[in-house]
């Protein structure tokens, strides 16, 4: 997954039509059948299944012509340089031609890779060395054609391909003061959704699926992970090794390099970390794990990928979780918001079923990944922790969708649950909100429709078996669920006025439907109450306060009230001092994924009295879900020059993409004016609630709108 922290102009849907150069002789059909459900020879070295139904696949975000053949496996032999951050090696495509006359293989590929030669290896014959060409294909890609020799279908070759790697999108370098512990190096990788091209030549597309082997090469030292189902260590030639032995796509091969230490957490579960952070992660899990990986062996069938591992990165990582094949990558800040950090893994392992099992087969439906996993994420929790919990943390995020929504406005196509982008348009950029809060409420309307959650749970577990390790559409969703209860088809409920499917996948605007969350109203209603009590003209009297104790509710709890308190943003400046005055103190000493919102409320209100608090803040915090809210509000209002000393002080401790990230907001370039000067934030104390200061007139209600609704809903969105 790309960066998910997004401006409000990465979110349009904007459909800006590029060319896609074709390589000539390459035998590629535009509508090629892929294999039955949307996979077969293109995507596995396995057979799906007789009685399926056979169906194109056509992804514009891959230039390959994966159609062309079978991808049985792949190898990475790679040598990392941290001194020059680079990574060089080899890599090995096992392949069968299924079609005749294919002259080209087309990989996809990235600009930041240097290929510097391509052999190709007969069974019983020498390799021989073939010519080829790197063209232009988006702002993401590339594409590397190479020429063939003659090929029979069904005949393997193998295809090596030499080449380097530089500052590709994929590779985050670290060097050791963007480390928690600043004790060395660390370099980590991101493949979702498009970036992986940047780290090995391949068929960069969720329609392909295959194994795939590595050995990297690190300085000693330090210790190499990899998404892979088996690992182990040559100490002769200092070489990790790793085996991935289930298909998977290119997007969920993963690599971290660093110092890194682990401890056991369960039978089949460990914590890594950088070591100043692994008691805290591992007390924080240790028992957990085995625990949500049972609820969902119960719910969704066996758990298929071994071990299920997490490592914890350092602030720099560009999102919060990745659901990586038996490593799940999750970003160290969560740590001490332990109810986020509780839904951001549990969420990680719903996708072993839902999204790596079984995957989406193009980007334009993304919600197959994510809204399954959400719902299976919240059966979990549900069966783990109750309905009520559940209630509330589902929301907290649809109070999210509906905020988005009103910012983008009910006919913006990005709310459509499958979005049809052309060549050029990135599909990291269509990761929102819809994806997740709208796909989970598609699926809830189906586990509706089918008339008791448990049907529905083995209706899932049903599915995962008849689909796993394939790639597939809505459709074969669609199909298996009308086959799996006849009653329904036979109703024609596809076509039920107002709900119709078809609806639900290319409309736009809020979901049709909404699951019941009256079981979370002990929880939701008392926040609601205080809520209204603060949204009188006048301050709430101490008495009436007293009636509402926020020392005794859970993080989402307070999190629910800060969003509904920051939709009413600005208040009247005697309410927000009072305000303040109740709550600050509290704020305070609670976790990050409250003061954020805290401090939300202070920039939007222009509130100086808790601007050090503003400042404490984003000194402590460098990663972007933590730093990019708050910059996007005080740049929206009258505290740009606020945001700009904060940078200047703060600049060499973020990782160069979020500094140009910063910058851009900044300076609406990428370069920082050496002559910026602005007036000094304040650095005593905040002052007491009824100290006098000036004035200072509120952001326009248009800029802080759009802000608030983007900033706040683009937090914590996890892969």
């Amino acid at each position: 997954m790309a960066e998910l922290h997004q401006t409000p102009a990465s979110l349009c849907c904007c459909r800006k039509s590029l060319p896609v150069p074709r390589a000539q002789g390459s035998g590629e059909s535009e509508h090629a059948s892929l294999g039955p459900r949307g996979t077969g020879p293109a995507c596995s070295g396995t057979d799906p299944g007789p009685g399926s139904s056979r169906r194109p696949r056509v992804d514009v975000a891959s230039a390959s012509n994966f159609r062309s053949f079978r991808l049985q496996h792949f190898h990475l032999d790679l040598q990392l340089n941290f001194a020059a951050k680079e990574m060089s090696g080899w890599l090995v495509l096992d392949l069968v031609p299924v079609q005749l006359g294919i002259s080209t293989l087309v990989l996809d590929s990235h600009p930041s890779l240097l290929i510097h030669s391509v052999d190709c290896k007969r069974p019983q014959e020498e390799p021989v060395s073939l010519t080829y060409r790197v063209d232009p294909f988006t702002d993401y890609g590339s594409s590397l054609s190479i020429s063939l020799p003659d090929t029979e279908p069904g005949k393997k070759i193998q295809i090596s391909v030499r080449y380097t790697t530089t500052d590709g999108p994929a590779i985050w370098w670290l060097d050791s003061e963007l480390t928690c512990g600043g004790a060395g190096p660390l370099v980590f990788t991101q493949g979702h959704s498009v970036c992986n091209r940047s780290l090995f030549p391949g068929f960069d597309t969720p329609a392909v699926k295959s194994t795939y082997t590595a050995a990297v090469r690190v300085p000693d030292g330090l210790t190499v992970l990899m998404s892979a189902s088996q690992s182990w260590f040559s100490q002769q030639d200092r070489v990790f090794h790793f085996s991935m032995d289930f298909p998977v796509p290119s997007y969920l091969v993963a690599l971290v390099a660093g110092e890194l230490k682990h401890e056991d957490v369960g039978p089949r579960s460990r914590v890594w970390a950088e070591p100043c952070l692994l008691p805290s992660a591992v007390q924080q899990l240790e028992g957990s794990l085995e625990r949500w990986l049972g609820v969902a062996e119960d719910l969704f069938g066996p758990y298929l990928w071994g071990r299920c591992d997490i490592v914890f990165l350092p602030p720099a990582f560009p999102i919060v979780a990745m659901e990586n094949p038996g490593l799940t990558f999750i970003i160290a800040s969560i740590l001490e918001s332990s109810d986020f950090l509780l839904i951001d893994i549990i969420h990680e392992i719903a996708h072993g079923w839902f999204g790596n099992a079984v995957t989406n087969a193009t980007w334009e439906e993304m919600w197959l990944s994510e809204g399954l996993a959400t719902y299976a994420q919240r059966r979990i929790t549900t069966e783990t922790y109750g309905e009520a919990f559940t209630c509330l943390e589902t929301v907290v995020r649809l109070d999210a969708l509906h905020r988005q929504l009103r910012l983008l406005g009910d006919n913006n196509p990005v709310s459509k649950l499958q979005v049809k982008f052309e060549p050029g348009v990135n599909p990291s950029t269509l990761m929102n909100l819809f994806t997740y809060e709208k796909g989970f409420c598609f699926v809830s309307y189906l586990s509706e429709l089918s008339g008791d959650v448990r049907r529905f749970d083995r209706f899932l577990r049903d599915y995962i078996s008849e689909f796993q390790f394939q790639s597939v559409g809505a459709q074969d969703l669609i199909e298996f669920f009308l086959q799996s209860f006849p009653e329904l088809q036979a109703s024609a409920i596809a076509q039920r006025e107002g709900m119709e499917f078809e609806r639900w996948l290319s409309g736009c605007g809020p979901p049709p439907f909404e699951p019941d969350l009256s079981a979370g109203g002990a929880l939701i209603g008392p926040v609601q109450d205080l809520c209204d009590v603060w949204r009188h003209c006048d301050p709430p009297t101490p008495q009436t306060l007293a009636a509402h104790n926020l020392s005794g509710w859970s993080t989402f709890q307070v999190v629910l009230f800060l969003d509904r308190m920051l939709d009413h943003a600005p208040l009247p400046r005697d309410v927000m001092a009072s305000f303040s005055s109740s709550y600050s103190s509290l704020f305070a000493v609670l976790n990050a994924e409250v003061q954020i919102r805290w401090l939300q409320m202070v920039v939007r209100n222009s509130f100086y009295p808790e601007l050090p608090r503003v400042r404490a803040f984003l000194h402590k915090h460098t990663s972007r879900m933590y730093t990019v809210p708050l910059y996007e509000d005080l740049v929206a209002g009258v505290m740009k020059c606020v945001a700009v000393e904060i940078f200047y002080q703060t600049q060499q401790r973020l990782h160069p993409n979020l500094r140009r990230t910063l910058q851009q907001m900044l300076f609406q370039t990428g370069l920082v004016p050496a002559n910026q000067s602005c007036a000094p934030l304040p650095v005593s104390p905040a002052s007491p609630s009824g100290s006098s200061q000036p004035a200072m007139p509120a952001a326009t209600s248009t800029a802080a709108g759009k802000t608030a609704a983007m900033a706040l809903l683009d937090v914590n969105v996890s892969a």
